[in-house]
C-alpha cells in the first residue's frame, strides 16, 4: 500500500520534457481550455494513456475473451461522451487529450455560456457558483458525464454576466458621456434660478 502520508504521483512527465513542437502544443492547449498548470494537462495525459494501454492489451487477447472487456471499457468511455455509437478498441487509440479536456467541468461551463471565457468558469466553480444536478462542485477538473451535461447550472440564484471588455468600455464612455452633459446643463440653468428667485424673496421682504 505505502506510505498514506506520501501518496503516489497521478501522472506521468513526459520523456522528453524540452522538446519545443510539444512545449508549443502544451502551451496552446492550456491557454484554450484555461488550464491552472501543466499538472493538471499531465493527469489528463495519464489517464488517456492508461485507457489506450487497456485497449491494446484488450487487442492481444484471445477473441473469447476479448468480447467482454472491450465492452467494458468502451461503455466507461461513453459514459463521458467521449465515444458513441459502435464503438471499437481502434476508436479508443484514436483517442485525442482535447476530447477528454472538453469534459471536463470548466470546459462543460463556458461551452454551455454560464461564463463569458475559461477563466471566468473556472473563477465560478471554485467560488463555489456551479452545480451538476443541483449539487454543488468545486473542482473545474471534475469530468461531467454525458447524463449530466443537461445538468449543470448556476448554484442558487443565477449570475449576471458582464458585457466583454470593449462593450464595456463604450458602455462607461456613453455613461460619463451623459454625466458631463447633464452637469453642463443644470450649471446654465443655474444663473437664471437665482435671478428668477432674488425678486420673490425682495418682496417677501
Amino acid at each position: 500500500m505505502g506510505d498514506t502520508r506520501k501518496p503516489r504521483k497521478q501522472f506521468q512527465q513526459p520523456r522528453k520534457r524540452w522538446d519545443k513542437s510539444r512545449l508549443e502544443k502544451e502551451k496552446k492547449i492550456i491557454e484554450t481550455f484555461g488550464l491552472k498548470n501543466k499538472r493538471e494537462l499531465r493527469r489528463i495525459e495519464t489517464t488517456l494513456r492508461k485507457k489506450k494501454n487497456s485497449a491494446k492489451g484488450i487487442l492481444a487477447l484471445p477473441v473469447e475473451d476479448r468480447a467482454k472487456r472491450e465492452n467494458e471499457l468502451i461503455e466507461s468511455l461513453k459514459r463521458i461522451g467521449v465515444l458513441s455509437g459502435s464503438s471499437t478498441s481502434d476508436d479508443v487509440l484514436t483517442l485525442s487529450v482535447e476530447e477528454l479536456l472538453e469534459r471536463r467541468l470548466q470546459t462543460v461551463v463556458y461551452r454551455k455560456n454560464l461564463a463569458k471565457t475559461v477563466t471566468q468558469a473556472r473563477q465560478f466553480i471554485t467560488h463555489g457558483h456551479i452545480a451538476v444536478n443541483e449539487r454543488k462542485v468545486t473542482a473545474p477538473s471534475y469530468i461531467v458525464l454525458k447524463s449530466e451535461t443537461d445538468k449543470v447550472n448556476y448554484y442558487g440564484k443565477p449570475l449576471q454576466l458582464e458585457p466583454p471588455k470593449a462593450e464595456r468600455k463604450e458602455e462607461l464612455k456613453k455613461a460619463f458621456e451623459e454625466v458631463a452633459v447633464k452637469a453642463a446643463r443644470t450649471k446654465t440653468a443655474k444663473p437664471e434660478l437665482e435671478e428668477t428667485a432674488l425678486p420673490e424673496i425682495k418682496e417677501e421682504v
